[in-house]
């Protein structure tokens, strides 16, 4: 088993390495663990490079829940100082592995809830899906794709809404009809979303999609409507974080740029450059946001034990999509 862990460490920092990020490790430079999502302006870079002295690298590794994997794999030879993007359900994972020098904080959040392409609804003279539940029915066949939870956080949360809604003995039964109905399953949000999405940039052929109640604010045509909506219940509040990693060679860097992420200036911009609420109510949200981007009529998994559950869920989940 020993072997079998090295071996895996090994293979997760070449990967990184293979793939043009591999962390930098000085007394001068601070290296942000975070998941593919993760977008900060080359202004406001600069202006933490300036204010903290230090460099801002980034390692980009995958979505939120294959990010803390590689953390876990990693945590005796951390491969950066601080990470970025541990949710609500991964929280435990980094507790129990203790990923984190410190604790957690939190930086934003959004609504994990199911979008849907208004112009491909449209063109197919088709009425959209009101709610979770509709997405079963043959008039959705093969329309819908959805992030893995075992890779994805917004997968996760979207397996904790379904358990929540249907109960521990229902879900199952739930994914099931999803899946002969054609459910289409990939390993993040952004593959589904700029990828298989019909109402973003990737055009892809699925026009119901996993994503967030912020997400339509981002696809605004010229005409000042947006070509995409979401279904505003039976939601699930996903709250992001960021910490110091344990043994980080560089975890003055590392508090410092968590302080950053919760300053006014990186606040303001988190709802145009990664679609979230920030966790600072003073923070004036877009205009847009008002009319495009409401949070969640109705919320679910909020009460459930995710972290106790998580092991289980997965594996029976895993079991049905083999």
């Amino acid at each position: 088993m020993q072997k079998l862990y090295k071996a895996a460490v090994v293979a997760v920092i070449s990967s990184l390495a293979l793939a043009g990020c591999s962390p930098t490790f000085d007394n001068k430079t601070v290296v942000l663990v975070t998941h593919d999502s993760f977008a900060i302006s080359k202004e406001l870079q600069k202006q933490f490079e300036t204010e903290s002295g230090f460099r801002l690298k980034l390692v980009k590794a995958g979505d939120a829940g294959s990010m803390t994997n590689k953390l876990v794999l990693t945590k005796d030879q951390p491969i950066g100082d601080a990470v970025f993007g541990i949710d609500n359900t991964l929280t435990e994972v980094a507790s129990e592995n203790q990923l984190i020098d410190g604790e957690l904080s939190a930086i934003d959040f959004g609504d994990v809830c199911m979008n849907y392409d208004i112009d491909w609804f449209a063109s197919h003279s088709k009425t959209v899906p009101t709610n979770i539940r509709d997405l079963t029915s043959s008039k959705f066949r093969n329309l819908t794709v959805v992030s893995n939870p075992a890779t994805s956080s917004s997968g996760m949360a979207f397996l904790a809404t379904t358990i929540d809604v249907f109960g521990e003995d229902g879900y199952l039964g739930y994914w099931s009809q999803l899946k002969s109905n054609g459910l289409k399953v990939v390993a993040g949000w952004e593959d589904a979303y700029f990828t298989e999405f019909s109402g973003s940039s990737g055009h892809g052929k699925y026009p119901i999609v996993l994503s967030y109640s912020s997400s339509p604010a981002f696809e605004i045509r010229d005409d000042g409507k947006s070509q995409t909506g979401s279904i505003l219940r039976d939601c699930y509040r996903q709250t992001e974080f960021a910490g110091v990693l344990s043994k980080a060679k560089n975890p003055v860097g590392a508090k410092a740029l968590v302080e950053f992420m919760k300053s006014k200036a990186f606040q303001a911009a988190l709802p145009e450059s990664m679609y979230v609420y920030p966790v600072d109510q003073g923070i004036a949200l877009p205009e847009t946001w008002a009319k495009f981007a409401p949070a969640a009529l109705t919320l679910a998994g909020e009460e459930l034990d995710v972290t106790g559950n998580r092991k289980t869920w997965l594996s029976a989940w895993s079991k049905l999509f083999e």
